[in-house]
């Protein structure tokens, strides 16, 4: 499979390639730097591209199989991720790819509650605020978009390096919790449940979710 992966030098973006990489996959790593080409395993291929240009999402989507969208704003920037999305969907809908976007939790809905969601828990902290209502934003753009043949991925409540252990649980619109209440899951294991995705695509035009 051809994969193109924009954020390839980010935590998520990385570990995405390293895991389609590792499964044999052709994979094209897009950075907006040159200078983090050296943060990319030398196994892909290198390039420079803008997620938020269209143009540039369409070049580099062009002949692929599938696109993944692992960008994530810096603090202050977080209306970027709205108009990457934006970008996202209509570049690989011109050059005819699927799109796998790692989006947020933050409107997955809490179990035990009678719909709210993560971002309208009380308890949520005020400094994510910003970027939950982002990802919140992005899916109410891909839940939008006619063209693009896209799939939404939202984390659990806690994403962070970790081991690859190649086990995570599947939801859809409601945030995945275990016995002990905690809803969590590796980088690495997200980046296998993309890749899952990737090769056995079964949630096509939809959000879904995973964690422990």
């Amino acid at each position: 499979m051809r994969i193109t992966v924009f954020g390839a030098a980010g935590n998520v973006g990385r570990r995405t390639v390293t895991e389609a990489l590792s499964r044999g996959h052709d994979v094209t790593a897009v950075v907006r730097d040159p200078a983090r080409f050296s943060e990319l395993p030398r196994a892909a291929d290198a390039r420079v591209g803008d997620a938020v240009d269209q143009e540039s999402v369409a070049a580099l989507s062009k002949g692929q199989d599938l696109v993944i969208g692992a960008t994530r704003p810096a603090p202050g920037r977080e209306r970027e991720l709205v108009r990457t999305t934006e970008a996202l969907l209509a570049g690989t809908a011109r050059a005819g790819a699927r799109l796998l976007v790692v989006g947020g939790a933050a409107t997955l809905t809490l179990p035990g509650t009678a719909g709210t969601t993560v971002v309208d828990d009380p308890d949520f902290p005020a400094d994510w605020r910003p970027i939950a209502i982002a990802c919140a934003t992005q899916l109410e753009v891909c839940r939008a978009d006619v063209r693009a043949d896209w799939t939404y991925l939202s984390p659990p409540a806690l994403l962070e390096p970790g081991e690859r252990t190649g086990a995570y649980r599947l939801g859809t619109d409601e945030l995945l919790v275990d016995s002990a209440g905690n809803s969590a899951i590796s980088m690495e294991d997200l980046a296998v449940a993309l890749i899952d995705e990737a090769e056995l695509p079964g949630r096509r035009r939809t959000r879904f979710t995973v964690a422990y």
